[in-house]
This record gives C-alpha cells, sequence and structure tokens, in this order.
C-alpha cells in the first residue's frame, strides 16, 4: 500500500469529471468503479490496481507480475504498463515523480518528528524528579493524541501536537 499526497483542490477537480474510475479508465483496461473516489481494476502486468482518495491523499496498492523478460515485445508492453501508471499518477495527485518523492520524504519526516518527540518526552519524564504530576498527566495526554494520529496515519496534525509536546518542556 502506497500513500501519495494529492495537490489542494484537485480531487474536487476529479470528482467533477467523473471521479477517480473515471480517470482511472482512459489509462487502464479493466476499471471497476466502487465509488466516485475509488477504484479497483488491472492493465498489464498490473495484474490488480486499487486505489482511493482518502483525506487529501491518494492510497494505492498494485500487484505486479514481472514480464518474460525474454521477449521483447513483453519487455515493451510492461515499459508501455510504467509509462501509463506513471501518468496516471501524474494526473490523479498534480504533482510529477519527483515532487511526489519529496511530499513522500515530507510525509515521513513529519512521523518520525512526531516519534522523536515522544520518546523525548518519556525519557525526560523518568530522569526528572521535579516534573508536576498536571505537567506529567498533560505530556501523556499528548503522547496518547499523536500516537493515535500517528496510527490513523495523520502525520502532519500528529507533527503539530509533537511541537506542543516539546514546548511543554521547553
Amino acid at each position: 500500500m502506497e500513500r501519495f499526497d494529492v495537490k489542494r483542490g484537485l480531487i474536487k477537480e476529479v470528482d467533477g469529471n467523473g471521479g477517480l474510475p473515471s480517470l482511472a479508465s482512459q489509462y487502464f483496461e479493466k476499471v471497476d468503479k466502487i465509488s466516485d473516489n475509488s477504484f479497483s481494476g488491472s492493465h498489464g502486468v498490473m495484474e490488480s490496481i486499487e486505489a482511493r482518495y482518502e483525506n487529501g491523499a491518494l492510497i494505492v496498492d498494485v500487484t505486479n507480475v514481472p514480464p518474460d523478460f525474454d521477449d521483447p515485445e513483453s519487455m515493451k508492453s510492461a515499459m508501455d504498463d510504467r509509462k501509463r501508471w506513471t501518468t496516471f499518477l501524474d494526473e490523479a495527485t498534480g504533482y510529477n515523480s519527483k515532487q511526489r518523492g519529496d511530499k513522500a520524504k515530507e510525509w515521513a519526516k513529519k512521523a518520525s518528528k512526531a516519534k522523536s518527540a515522544i520518546s523525548s518526552a518519556s525519557h525526560f519524564m523518568e530522569m526528572s524528579d521535579s516534573i508536576s504530576e498536571d505537567k506529567k498527566d498533560s505530556a501523556n495526554s499528548l503522547i496518547k493524541e499523536i500516537e493515535e494520529l500517528l496510527e490513523a496515519n495523520d502525520n502532519t496534525k500528529a507533527a503539530g501536537k509533537a511541537e506542543k509536546l516539546n514546548k511543554l518542556f521547553s
């Protein structure tokens, strides 16, 4: 399962043009509409494609089968399939390959920042004897919220809560 950020406003634009299944049908031979924002399908070496818009992101799960590497036609067809996939992602996210990679790094960095804040706050609370119970309760409450947000894959809000946690001890 992969997650790709989607440019602000693009999901509404795609919805206005028939939804994600309509966009997918321009690139893939078999597309089954699940809802306006999700589909399942296949095309060439991609034997299974499941995609949906969720919380401002495109969530995809693709199962690929390897082409026959000894057959030049099979390789050519697989390369065409990959090109279709990349073009679909460009259209469905509003970002090119490099931008998608940059956004993914940014997303991972936010999760890392949140986890680091939890770790340092927990360590600080263990080592210090002078922290009031109120402050510990506030910190534990924030830690719980951050963990829930990370579990829900909402790294942006988790990073924001992590900043509050860090400020609590500074």
